[in-house]
């Protein structure tokens, strides 16, 4: 149980602060920033608890949160400038958080009893919505939307923690493995530009 409410709050910062530099990459002011930090960063959860009918959702019980993710966002305003001399921070902050979080959903999928393919697509859900509730409020068309492997790279993990794990809920040494494989995946696609092929209506 430690080592999961250590998964949950690591990706909860990696969101929120993935969400605090996509609202400062926009200039909201420090409002809309907090805004979209906290929308990101429970964004995901929130969905993946109302699915399994865990409600209040689990930030609602939960202050170690709330404090995870107001921290998370003063650090960001803070370091800001130190950040720039990182490649794509935006985009890191997010890979790591995709991680985490969907490992965590599918823990929670496993938890609730649930089928193999609904446990990894909880996963996905966990840690994939996060982001498009950050990118519909700031007017962007989402990354799971888009060409870019991105929900593909979650529920590969998901699977692999399966793999590596069985139906053991908390397996610390398989959920680090399927963590590290989804964010080596998505640095690897944004290093690489890997993607899917778009779809188009042919020309008339």
């Amino acid at each position: 149980m430690l080592f999961r409410e250590i998964m949950e709050m690591l990706g909860t910062a990696s969101f929120a602060i993935s969400g605090a530099l996509a609202a400062m990459n926009k200039r909201l002011d420090i409002f809309g920033v907090l805004v979209i930090t906290f929308a990101t960063a429970v964004g995901g959860g929130t969905i993946r608890d109302v699915m399994i009918g865990n409600t209040p959702v689990s930030w609602l019980k939960d202050r170690q949160a709330i404090t995870v993710i107001f921290v998370s966002y003063l650090l960001t305003l803070v370091l800001r400038p130190y950040l720039r001399h990182f490649n794509r921070p935006l985009a890191v902050f997010d890979a790591v958080g995709l991680g985490f979080a969907t490992i965590v959903g599918l823990q929670k999928g496993l938890e609730a009893q649930l089928g193999p393919a609904i446990c990894v697509t909880l996963g996905m859900v966990s840690g994939c919505f996060g982001g498009v509730v950050r990118d519909v409020l700031l007017n962007e068309i989402p990354l799971i939307f888009r060409k870019d492997i991105y929900a593909s790279a979650s529920m590969l993990g998901g699977v692999l923690y399966l793999v590596f794990a069985g139906w053991d809920m908390f397996a610390p040494l398989a959920a680090t493995l399927s963590i590290f494989s989804v964010v080596g995946l998505r640095l690897a696609v944004l290093r690489y530009g890997w993607e899917f092929p778009g779809i188009r209506v042919p020309d008339q």
